[in-house]
């Protein structure tokens, strides 16, 4: 489903108003299905995101399991599902595990990428006198609540000098805080990819600063601890992975074709969806899920509990399972550069 966020804005699809950092998004389901054999591995996703690069990169063949799909719009209605038993598996942000975790949901991160966070941005107007993060004191700015947006901007107001209490934090969805942002209603708007190339595209803003440096750059897939019990399932989902894996590394090489498919199956403009592709898709890699990777997600989780987002101290160590991480490199490994 789409429709016009502003008048004069580019399209940007509602399945991706809140991809991959959170909010208060519902789900959709669709009955999508790939594979054969008996078993059945239910994959949660968001549009445009796994089986669109595994479709792309032609890592859906020859599978000797069935892969059922289900269209997310958000991450934490993805997170929900896993923890229902619905889902056995399904790619998230940086963000919704924290958040999930927060609420005692039953999930288990069980792979990481790590890309830029040059996507994660804080923009404000083209005429706005606003040159330095500093100058937020006492300005309003639009983010998403518990999104992985909103602790960028945290994080970005800290290195700054500044605190969260220091500006006029407007909780706005996507949709919203565009409008809000486009008719001048808001100083600066803290958003994420593709949102951030949507904007400077279509010559609506510019960027303050970014979250690269200050946040982590980290995407997950997360699975149902009841299918990782499984034995047949935990094969599968170890197969699913080292697929996922290879289309991750085939998009670094063929930034221009994936750009042409992502543009397709979300409804982007080509233009937004290349720009987005190659700031931040293209410069994921996959990286072991380690020690250093639980202590930044902590770091999250530990600043949305003093903020009260979330109710008590979360150990995220109790939600990682580091049985896949084989020979991968080490969660603090530099992203890619998006030169190909």
């Amino acid at each position: 489903m789409r429709r016009r966020l502003v008048p004069a804005a580019l399209l940007l699809p509602f399945a991706l108003l809140l991809t991959a950092c959170g909010g208060n998004s519902s789900a959709s389901t669709g009955t999508d299905t790939d594979g054969k054999g008996s078993l059945t591995l239910n994959v949660g996703d968001q549009k445009g995101g796994s089986e669109a690069v595994l479709r792309a990169a032609g890592e859906l063949d020859n599978l000797d399991y069935k892969i059922k799909w289900s269209t997310f719009t958000s991450g934490p209605p993805l997170l929900e599902a896993v923890n229902a038993k619905a889902v056995d598996i399904g790619g998230v942000g940086n963000t919704p595990p924290v958040f999930a975790a927060g609420a005692g949901s039953k999930i288990t991160v069980v792979a990481a990428f790590h890309g830029t966070s040059k996507g994660d941005a804080i923009l404000v107007p083209n005429d706005s006198k606003l040159t330095d993060p500093e100058q937020l004191k006492g300005k309003s700015v639009a983010v998403a609540q518990g999104s992985s947006a909103n602790y960028q901007l945290v994080a970005s107001l800290k290195a700054a000098g500044l605190s969260l209490s220091d500006v006029k934090v407007k909780y706005l969805q996507p949709a919203d805080a565009l409008a809000a942002f486009t008719s001048g209603k808001v100083d600066a708007w803290a958003v994420w990819d593709p949102y951030t190339s949507q904007i400077l595209q279509g010559k609506q803003g510019r960027v303050l600063t970014t979250g690269d440096g200050v946040t982590n750059g980290l995407t997950f897939q997360v699975a149902a601890p009841s299918a990782l019990q499984d034995k047949k399932k935990a094969a599968a989902i170890k197969d699913y992975l080292e697929r996922l894996r290879r289309a991750t590394a085939w998009v670094y090489k063929h930034q221009d074709e994936w750009a042409k498919v992502w543009a397709k199956d979300t409804g982007l403009p080509y233009e937004v969806a290349l720009a987005s592709v190659k700031r931040t898709n293209a410069t994921r890699i996959s990286v072991a899920v380690d020690k250093p990777l639980i202590a930044s997600e902590q770091e999250i989780a530990d600043t949305f509990t003093e903020l009260k987002l979330i109710p008590e101290k979360v150990d995220f160590a109790d939600f990682v399972d580091t049985r896949y991480n084989g020979d991968l490199p080490a969660s603090t490994t530099p992203a890619r550069t998006s030169e190909g």
